[in-house]
């Protein structure tokens, strides 16, 4: 038999204390479910009446099948835990589940709560005991433990027996500061068991201030903690919490932990756990991290001509897992390190079928690296190499050319009391014979500007004849600009990332001296790739001048 192993996201609550991060009630609804779906058992929404935000999303809080948990404190000292407002407002969100967090290291009760040491563990007692009695399941947080532990065991184990003796079906084990490492974690784990507090009644809250959060969740799983508490993408105070994201595909996929324990996620909701994350990101408007393990866009790429080489053969070679067990997928990226296995991969996921003996293989590896070595880096713009591929292959189809362009940049008065920049782009183009000219100024809805590259893909965008409805869903969802020389003769690099109604995200570069420039060329490989992967009509328009 598996032992069931219990997983607790504080992402609503702990993960809102990241600085910059303000969930907004219908942000913290949609993270709610995305986190049902994944299977975790415990959701901790928030401190209700801590704020605005929390209490309204209690108040709104959706049906979920995991057990809904509010976050409050212990009562406060001078008052019963009955006639305590903070405590009241905590029960008053109605959830089956609250977790109340108290101190369990002395020094912080003789100096941050100013009170005796017998008084915190009566504190303690008594929250607990009137949750149990209003029918709550009660979750213990002791705060600053294993700091705690280390300066005076004795009293940290007794605010905990006081908890576990009042009804508290928890008693988790913090490490506030985050600065407590996984084989410390894992023996004072193992000593609070020793000590009389059982392993499926402790759970582990770790911070990730020596880059350790996730080890040291296992290490006390190891030592026999049987719930886990972290958070999506490990957001949390200073440098985090431990990364469920990291976490759950560990204790799914790797040994020992897969064979020891079971959890209330399944291997269909954990191939869901890459789009979680990065839902995650889009609410927060932040670009994923591509090095995360199990998530991220480079966790399974595989850049050097070797290793793509053996991934060929078996994937096992240079792949801990499957990619797809967590969502995610291979990417064998271009590069001036790429040989001619790597290439040809590539150029097959790309439906390009090219011979082993094609001597058209060594024409784009030498075009690869000698653009890169002009500035230009392929490791993720994707959809650029394949032009380049199709364009030594001549497969790829001149849909349109274009003739011109023009951006122009000016302060201008609007009215008497209001001046703005104003950005306007010119485009010029032949398709299928017929010349157009599309102009566009990037304002917003309340006049703002939005910049010459906005105006630039607007005037591209706005009339492409034939080619339009191809491009209607297509939409820029990130720029990034790198400056790859300095000095007076500095090289711009962009990369545009775009995206589309089907769900399809491609990655395009352009390198110039001049921003603009750059920008455009990444802005005509994106819209060119576009009508390659619809299948747009190739009307012969003589290719592409600019």
């Amino acid at each position: 038999m598996k032992d069931r192993l219990y997983l607790y996201d504080t992402t609503l609550r702990d993960g809102q204390q990241t600085q910059g991060v303000q969930f907004s009630t219908d942000e913290k609804i949609r993270i709610a479910h995305v986190l049902d779906e994944l299977g975790v058992d415990y959701i901790e929404g928030g401190w209700p009446g801590a704020n605005p935000t929390d209490s309204a999303f209690f108040e709104a809080r959706p049906e979920t099948r995991a057990t809904f948990t509010a976050f409050g404190m212990t009562k406060r000292a001078g008052r019963s835990a009955e006639n305590d407002e903070v405590l009241a407002g905590v029960l008053n969100a109605g959830t089956g589940a609250v977790c109340l967090v108290g101190k369990t290291h002395d020094f912080h009760v003789t100096t941050a709560l100013g009170i005796g040491l017998d008084e915190n563990i009566e504190n303690i007692a008594k929250s607990v005991a009137h949750l149990v009695a209003q029918g709550r399941e009660a979750l213990f947080d002791a705060e600053h433990f294993f700091d705690g532990f280390k300066a005076n065991p004795g009293y940290a184990l007794d605010c905990c027996r006081a908890a576990l003796e009042a009804g508290a079906r928890w008693i988790v084990l913090c490490d506030t500061n985050g600065g407590t490492l996984p084989p410390e974690i894992g023996r004072i784990t193992a000593e609070v068991i020793a000590a009389g507090i059982p392993g499926d009644r402790l759970g582990i809250h770790t911070h990730d201030d020596t880059g350790n959060a996730v080890a040291g969740s296992l290490a006390a799983i190891d030592a026999g903690a049987r719930q886990v508490q972290g958070t999506l993408n490990g957001l949390g105070e200073r440098c985090g919490n431990a990364n469920l994201t990291t976490l759950i595909p560990t204790l799914l996929l790797k040994e020992p932990y897969a064979s020891r324990f079971e959890t209330g996620i399944t291997p269909e909701a954990l191939a869901g756990i890459t789009r979680a994350s990065r839902l995650l990101d889009e609410i927060l408007n932040r670009v994923p991290q591509k090095s995360a393990p199990y998530v991220g866009s480079s966790a399974f790429a595989h850049k050097a001509g070797l290793h793509a080489s053996a991934i060929l053969k078996d994937p096992t070679t240079y792949e801990h897992v499957a990619p797809q067990a967590t969502g995610n997928s291979r990417v064998i990226p271009m590069s001036n390190q790429a040989g001619q296995s790597n290439l040809r991969r590539r150029l097959a996921e790309a439906g390009l079928e090219v011979a082993k003996d094609d001597p058209r293989l060594a024409g784009i590896l030498d075009e690869v690296k000698a653009r890169e070595g002009q500035g230009y880096s392929y490791d993720t713009a994707q959809a650029s190499f394949e032009l380049i591929a199709r364009r030594v292959l001549d497969r790829l189809p001149a849909f349109f050319r274009i003739k011109r362009y023009r951006v122009t940049v000016e302060r201008r008065r609007l009215d008497p009391a209001r001046v703005v920049t104003l950005s306007e782009a010119v485009v010029v183009l032949d398709v299928d014979g017929e010349r157009k000219l599309s102009v566009s100024e990037s304002l917003d809805a309340e006049g703002n500007d939005r910049g010459p590259v906005n105006a630039l893909w607007r005037a591209l965008a706005k009339d492409l004849g034939p080619y339009q409805a191809f491009i209607d869903d297509m939409r820029l969802v990130d720029f990034k600009v790198r400056i790859t020389n300095g000095g007076t003769e500095a090289v711009t690099r962009v990369i545009i990332d775009s995206e589309d109604g089907a769900g399809r995200r491609w990655s395009t570069v352009g390198v110039s001296p001049n921003i603009v420039d750059a920008s455009f060329e990444a802005l005509l490989d994106a819209v060119i790739w576009k009508l390659v992967r619809d299948g747009a009509p190739d009307y012969d328009a003589g290719g592409h001048d600019a």
